[in-house]
């Protein structure tokens, strides 16, 4: 709260105090600030200064997260790739299609930070010229598998484990969320967002 009133004095009268300084420094700037807290909501709790807020509050630019705009994320993807192998020195020429389904099909609660990240780790870790299923992370290999005849048998097959696992865990539990996770090993947490990326909600709640 304190460096919000000195930020809220250089937006207001444009002038800040150096350290060590004996007079304000005037300064022309503009300031965009981002945020993914609700702003509103800190202000009522008392964890952000009202008329900071509504000074900062002048122009709004809401940015969906990524899950709301998969449109992006293979233009996204391409230019991380694009970026990262020249980085790295290592030609990658793209993303296979397979490997691109799962991209579009994740939800990305880290929104592009993660999906940078991702490919990152894809070109660090891929030895093809092309990112393929196997350079992605576990996570998102969860999700539902392409419908081509190339589509990787492994995944599919891993997925299909999983998905056995956690039914046959829920079943044993009579449909109790801590009790399955308890038989399976996991943490609840792991075991919701798991549950999420196979999509097994809807057959979850018919068998119980």
């Amino acid at each position: 709260l304190l460096l919000q009133s000195k930020l809220l004095r250089v937006l207001q009268l444009r002038e800040f105090d150096r350290v060590g300084g004996t007079r304000p420094v005037r300064v022309d700037i503009r300031v965009i600030a981002a945020t993914n807290r609700d702003l509103a909501a800190e202000v009522g709790a008392g964890r952000f200064r009202s008329d900071l807020y509504h000074r900062l509050h002048v122009v709004d630019i809401h940015v969906p997260p990524l899950r709301e705009r998969r449109d992006d994320i293979a233009a996204l993807a391409t230019h991380f790739v694009e970026r990262f192998s020249r980085a790295a020195t290592r030609p990658v020429r793209g993303i296979a299609p397979e490997a691109l389904h799962y991209l579009l099909n994740y939800d990305w609660p880290g929104n592009v930070r993660e999906l940078e990240n991702t490919i990152e780790r894809a070109i660090v870790l891929g030895s093809s010229d092309h990112v393929v299923p196997d350079d992605l992370p576990d996570g998102l290999l969860e999700g539902p598998s392409p419908a081509s005849a190339d589509a990787p048998r492994f995944h599919e097959a891993v997925r299909e484990a999983k998905t056995r696992a956690i039914l046959q865990a829920f079943r044993d539990a009579h449909g109790s969320y801590t009790e399955a996770a308890r038989l399976l090993g996991l943490n609840a947490n792991y075991l919701h967002r798991l549950i999420k990326n196979l999509r097994l909600k809807p057959m979850l709640e018919r068998e119980h």
